[in-house]
């Protein structure tokens, strides 16, 4: 008989008997002897089919063999046959926000918390799934925790750091990047991290570290392209544009071998959600206080607009949710593993939209816990402005825009999260400026159809220009009365869990307007493109 399908029901049995098996088999487990475990596991089952703690290490077996679902049962198996076990909740609460059930998977990691464990491993968990749930705030302590009771873990020290960052203690997140570094010399997280938050100079700088280690890790796709990027930075510091693009270039070859991104997929998509501008019905005002939404391209301002509106004293922001896209899928049902792809978009003019909307509010606001007006800063969520607008009455739609070559430059330059594929058109210049192309034309259809009440564009050039005049139309748009506070938004205290982390704790400023005339002769090939797609005029080009 299968282990997940006895009865939970607790037995007496000797723990003198018991207890030594389990320690075995955890220990079999760690050395990935998972027959011997596994078999080990259900031996102990059949003299007490009430043990949890090996319903937990079955759960482990199953998240190492990657069956996250059949994981989640046998944790929650576990948590159940002992409430106060706090590994199984937080484990099923893993499984659970991979599974896309975060209202649940908050529920689960919170009871976690509340037992206060104490073993690294546990601590580690809850603030990872805190973290990912957008609980940033809740997640710190216990990277703490797990830090000071495993100081020599690479691992969480690593995400101690980065949690830190998040939160805008770059003192303390360089430190722990640097006791990440230090408690395994072949992490290659540690110190290309540490630099992305640290100017590097010609007197001081990581340079020669960086390329010993890159030429230790030049096959290893992933860990290739974190320390190439961070090779990159450190020539932008040093005002040596040509190598850095150089090293971005080496440092997404092999990634960009294995993803093998077909450019034709990001035009279906823009085409869809084009389409769908067309055929559902947007009222042109919105009913009300509502979500609001910032999206656009990465590395336009989306982070930057949040925190302006975030700084107001009636929003409160909700992160980088794919709660919306989830929600559709779900409703949708349609057969691809991908959230959202042509076929869900299409999908959306045949369902009801206010079960969709009334799912996503209840999403956000049961797993958050927010009230009133709040922001939802996904930039994928562009592809879905039409379905939002029809979906949600009360929400508005922010669009940032960024000029053509600086938005490229900075998706280039940007080291997405590799299981992400919806940012896959970032390993090439080309396929950057194709993307580019294809979100141009479908902002301005947008524009052409959108409610202006609903719907509008702000220009990152425009913000950091002309501050106090883009704030007020901003506050407007969201029927927000004129706060100073957002001018002030860089004093704003909240975690920021994106690439922006460091620069929306500074006050504004113009060096990246035009960034991209540094790196001119290297971006030929895409400027040559935007050029071809109507996106860059010759005369903004200039020579070269």
């Amino acid at each position: 008989m299968q282990p997940e399908r006895l009865a939970l029901q607790k037995t007496f049995s000797d723990p003198s008997l018991t207890g030594p098996k389990l320690a075995e088999a955890a220990r079999l487990l760690r050395a990935r002897a998972y027959q011997e475990a596994h078999a080990l596991c259900l031996a102990v089952l059949k003299e007490a089919p009430g043990t949890a703690q090996a319903y937990y290490l079955l759960g482990q077996l199953a998240l190492d063999h990657g069956n996250t679902g059949k994981a989640e049962e046998l944790f929650a198996a576990a948590a159940r046959l002992d409430p106060a076990h706090a590994g199984a909740l937080a484990q099923q609460a893993r499984c659970l926000l991979a599974l896309s059930r975060r209202s649940d998977a908050v529920t689960a990691i919170r009871a976690a918390a509340a037992l206060g464990p104490q073993d690294a491993y546990t601590c580690d968990t809850i603030g990872v799934v805190m973290s990912r749930a957008g609980l940033h705030g809740e997640a710190l302590p216990f990277y703490a925790a797990a830090t000071e009771a495993e100081p020599g873990n690479a691992n969480y020290q690593y995400n101690h750091a980065a949690a830190l960052q998040f939160a805008g203690d770059l003192a303390r997140a360089r430190d722990a990047y640097r006791s990440c570094a230090a408690a395994d010399p072949g992490d290659t997280r540690g110190l290309p991290s540490l630099v992305q938050i640290t100017r590097q100079t010609a007197e001081d700088n990581h340079i020669a570290a960086l390329e010993a280690m890159f030429a230790r890790h030049a096959q290893e796709a992933d860990a290739a392209l974190r320390i190439g990027h961070a090779l990159a930075k450190a020539h932008e510091d040093l005002k040596q544009p040509e190598e850095a693009l150089a090293w971005l270039s080496r440092a997404k070859a092999g990634k960009r071998r294995l993803i093998r991104h077909d450019p034709e997929r990001d035009k279906a998509l823009f085409a869809a959600a084009g389409a769908l501008a067309e055929a559902l019905p947007v009222s042109p005002a919105p009913a009300g206080d509502g979500a609001v939404f910032i999206c656009g391209m990465p590395r336009t301002g989306t982070t930057l607009v949040d925190r302006i509106l975030t700084s107001h004293s009636a929003v409160t922001p909700a992160g980088e949710l794919s709660d919306f896209a989830l929600c559709l899928k779900r409703q949708a049902k349609t057969p691809s593993n991908l959230v959202l792809d042509p076929e869900t978009l299409a999908a959306a003019g045949s369902l009801d939209l206010s079960v969709l909307g009334a799912a996503y509010l209840d999403s956000v606001r049961t797993s958050l816990g927010l009230a009133g007006m709040f922001t939802d800063k996904m930039p994928l969520n562009i592809l879905l402005a039409p379905v939002i607008l029809a979906a949600l009455p009360g929400a508005r739609v922010i669009c940032l825009r960024r000029h053509p070559a600086d938005t490229v430059l900075s998706n280039y330059r940007q080291m997405f999260a590799t299981s992400f594929s919806y940012y896959n058109y970032a390993y090439t210049l080309e396929d950057t400026a194709r993307y580019y192309a294809g979100f141009d034309r479908l902002v301005r259809r947008y524009e052409e159809v959108l409610p202006p009440g609903r719907f509008t564009v702000v220009h990152y050039e425009q913000v950091v220009t002309a501050q106090e005049a883009e704030t007020r139309r901003l506050l407007a748009f969201c029927g927000l009365p004129f706060e100073a506070g957002c001018l002030a938004f860089h004093e704003n205290a909240a975690p920021v869990a994106t690439a922006s982390s460091a620069q929306v704790r500074e006050p504004l400023y113009t060096s990246a307007l035009g960034r991209w005339r540094r790196y001119q002769a290297g971006l030929k090939p895409a400027l040559d493109i935007l050029e071809a797609e109507g996106c860059l005029t010759r005369g903004e080009r200039g020579p070269g």
